[in-house]
């Protein structure tokens, strides 16, 4: 039996169609080409630890994959920060303020940034593990950081105790690259003020997470350092409307650290989170005490 002829138009739109499927396959073909060739660089640019943008180690790891630190020194002298004894600086000099990394400048910075570019990396890039991006003195290098990273077409976070300090910087934010964070450790202004004498107030911290979720950022909270198991929970139920990821951590280089149930923590964080419908990533620290198949992956996408 012969098979019916095909009108003109039938016969147009079936060559289109062939079109389209051979264009498609010579495209992800040419992708795979490109992400082959990639491939080596990208491996290279993972393994560093140092640099202007480099691959964080340890608990660092945790919070990102990428990072780069425009500043050492931060002055939010909060008590419990273990940053001097990492950087192999005083406590006295950490805390009189952030200023410009010795080795860090603008323009090594492009120069990572073209490598990163050219190897198609598109994790975001964290601001910053050896300061706060919006410490208590001058930020505009923060904001210059930022632009040069957009001007490479990569995506950035920030983690910060600056609260509406980085306001400032909104404009910058994209919501399908970007996102924002900010450390909480208590709903308290007072309890904040004991621990974090010169950051700004939780208060203040979470006007900044409103705002930025309203302008559609994503937004994440540090539940790291835990100093009161009950003000963590807490915090979850009351932020939970407008913070989109939490990364829960416990307390470490402190007598606490001995004092706290952090079995029990943890399994209290898992009935908050499924009661609200939070996501979450719980660090290493306390993964001990998860219980079996709990689904706990170390990245997400963290914008919109």
């Amino acid at each position: 039996m012969s098979r019916p002829r095909l009108t003109e138009e039938q016969a147009a739109a079936s060559h289109e169609r062939r079109n389209a499927l051979t264009a498609a396959r010579m495209a992800r073909y040419r992708q795979r080409l490109v992400e082959e060739r990639q491939a080596p660089l990208r491996a290279e640019l993972y393994a560093r630890k140092y640099g202007h943008i480099y691959s964080p180690n340890g608990q660092a790891g945790e919070y990102s994959a990428l990072a780069t630190n425009p500043y050492h020194g931060c002055g939010h002298q909060c008590l419990y920060c273990y940053v001097p004894d990492v950087i192999r600086i005083t406590r006295a000099e950490f805390d009189r303020g952030a200023a410009q990394r010795k080795g860090f400048t603008l323009a090594g910075l492009r120069r990572d940034a073209v490598k990163y570019r050219a190897a198609g990396i598109t994790d975001q890039i964290m601001l910053t593990f050896t300061s706060d991006p919006y410490h208590p003195g001058d930020t505009e290098l923060t904001r210059q950081t930022i632009e040069v990273l957009i001007e490479h077409g990569l995506a950035f976070c920030t983690l910060t105790k600056g609260g509406t300090r980085a306001l400032r910087d909104l404009d910058l934010f994209r919501p399908h690259h970007d996102a924002f964070a900010t450390t909480l450790t208590s709903l308290d202004d007072r309890f904040s003020l004991k621990w974090e004498p010169n950051a700004p107030v939780p208060s203040n911290r979470i006007l900044a997470l409103k705002r930025f979720h309203k302008a559609g950022i994503f937004t994440w909270v540090s539940l790291e350092p835990t100093l009161d198991a009950d003000s963590s929970t807490e915090i979850i139920r009351q932020t939970h409307r407008f913070v989109d990821l939490y990364k829960v951590g416990r307390l470490n280089h402190s007598k606490l650290t001995k004092t706290t149930d952090w079995k029990d923590y943890t399994e209290r964080v898992i009935e908050v989170l499924a009661q609200v419908g939070a996501q979450a990533y719980i660090k290493k620290d306390l993964q001990p005490y998860l219980p079996g198949g709990y689904d706990n992956p170390l990245r997400v996408a963290q914008h919109h």
